[in-house]
């Protein structure tokens, strides 16, 4: 099937997007556990659509197959030979599915990297846990190896954890060290124990901890809240292949970003780190000017 890649054609001024957030009080199903167990029991009976926008036409060429029941999408640019590829992790908290502004940006990488990227569809909470999900994401990165050589990681969010708990197994289990891994305000640290969380909390309008905690909790399951399947940050980062990291400081994940880039430079990897003053969680994915930026920095690093 072919699809065409569609940028953002409005840019969105920066000031507007918390206002917006606020209105739409996106922030319902993390401000309290008891949001976010409303929010889990909504999404479970009623499972949001997952496939590419229509109106993704010519651009690239879109196939999907399935993979121990999970849809698995492929996107490759069209009307070019595509050089590896990127196994691209999305996010929404364990419990939201994949949205347009994240197709968005799999296209572009797709076009503008000339790769191809490789989305799964994981199984979202209940039913997908930390375990199952980093599992079959490392098989997929060692199939995609096979097929299209080098291969690269990338996740925002909940994916950010996703695409850095697969890398660490990939190097831990397989002896598979990855030529680059890029994290989009990655969840890395699901204790939400950091001492600098409630100062950033206020200025965050999107994420909360009560509910991000309620849905980690159940993503982890029964493996400990400090295994580097489920907190990546309690990982051994010796030996792990270059890493992008992109934070914004007015996300409650920004400081456990800024520890993350401190253990990796403390264990001589090769980090990038593109943190924005005042900027929200996943910026990058949003149709502002710091987001257009950072879409480019994402396509330089995974080319």
């Amino acid at each position: 099937m072919h699809l065409r890649v569609e940028e953002y054609t409005v840019v969105i001024p920066e000031m507007l997007v918390p206002l917006y957030i606020r209105a739409s009080r996106r922030n319902r199903p993390y401000a309290t556990e008891a949001g976010a167990r409303r929010h889990l029991e909504q999404r479970k009976l009623h499972p949001e659509p997952f496939g590419p926008p229509r109106t993704m036409g010519g651009d690239v060429v879109v196939d999907m197959t399935r993979r121990n029941g999970w849809p698995v999408y492929t996107i490759a640019p069209s009307g070019m030979r595509p050089s590896g590829a990127v196994v691209y992790a999305h996010g929404g908290g364990w419990v939201n599915e994949i949205v347009r502004q994240h197709w968005q940006l799999i296209g572009q990488i797709a076009v503008e990297a000339r790769t191809t990227v490789v989305v799964p569809i994981y199984p979202l909470i209940p039913f997908g846990t930390a375990e199952d999900v980093v599992g079959e994401f490392v098989d997929i990165v060692r199939e995609s190896r096979d097929e299209y050589g080098d291969v690269r990681l990338a996740g925002d969010s909940a994916g950010g954890q996703i695409a850095l708990s697969t890398a660490l197994e990939l190097r831990d289990r397989h002896g598979i060290v990855l030529n680059r891994t890029v994290l989009i305000a990655p969840a890395v640290d699901l204790t939400w124990s950091n001492p600098l969380i409630p100062e950033v909390q206020p200025d965050d309008p999107w994420l909360a901890v009560p509910g991000a905690r309620y849905f980690s909790e159940t993503w982890r399951a029964e493996l400990p809240v400090d295994d580097q399947r489920v907190s990546p940050i309690f990982g051994d980062f010796v030996g792990l292949g270059p890493v992008t990291v992109f934070s914004g400081t007015h996300d409650i994940l920004n400081p456990d970003a800024r520890r993350l880039v401190s253990e990796l430079v403390r264990a001589g990897v090769d980090v990038d780190f593109y943190e924005q003053a005042s900027r929200l969680h996943v910026y990058p994915l949003l149709p502002t000017a710091s987001g257009r930026e950072a879409r480019r920095i994402i396509v330089e690093e995974l080319s």
